[in-house]
């Protein structure tokens, strides 16, 4: 439809093809979404006729992010050499005797609450436990 007149809502009803992108019905062109302040409603509009769809999701993008285990490894590896995490000299490493770790709180899996984590400064190790 034109502008002024009425609009019609997108037809799509899967969930994952919210986040695709839509084209016009009247001139395929891509379709940007748009918010409708005074409807309080999200439009799909096209900016080269103006034709206009009612959005059936408010889902416009969707960022998935997998880590594989290898990764978060690295990530607490390097915790060690972060400077602006908190150090103690009060533990020893259970694997090299070092006597210097970083320690943070983060919620364990399978467990409520938070569990204190700690990470060796050795350079040579950097194995990790928990309390």
């Amino acid at each position: 439809s034109r502008r002024g007149e009425e609009l019609h809502f997108a037809g799509e009803e899967d969930a994952a093809a919210m986040s695709t992108m839509k084209f016009c019905r009247e001139c395929n062109n891509l379709l940007y979404p748009k918010g409708d302040r005074a409807r309080r409603v999200l439009l799909f509009s096209c900016r080269n006729c103006g034709h206009q769809e009612i959005a059936d999701n408010n889902c416009v993008y969707r960022n998935e992010v997998h880590h594989s285990a290898g990764e978060r490894t690295q990530v607490l590896q390097d915790v060690a050499y972060d400077p602006t995490f908190p150090r103690t000299k009060t533990v020893r490493c259970g694997q090299c005797g070092h006597g210097e770790a970083v320690f943070f709180q983060a919620p364990a899996r399978g467990e409520e609450g938070m569990t204190l984590f700690f990470v060796c400064c050795s350079p040579d190790c950097g194995h990790r436990w928990r309390e």
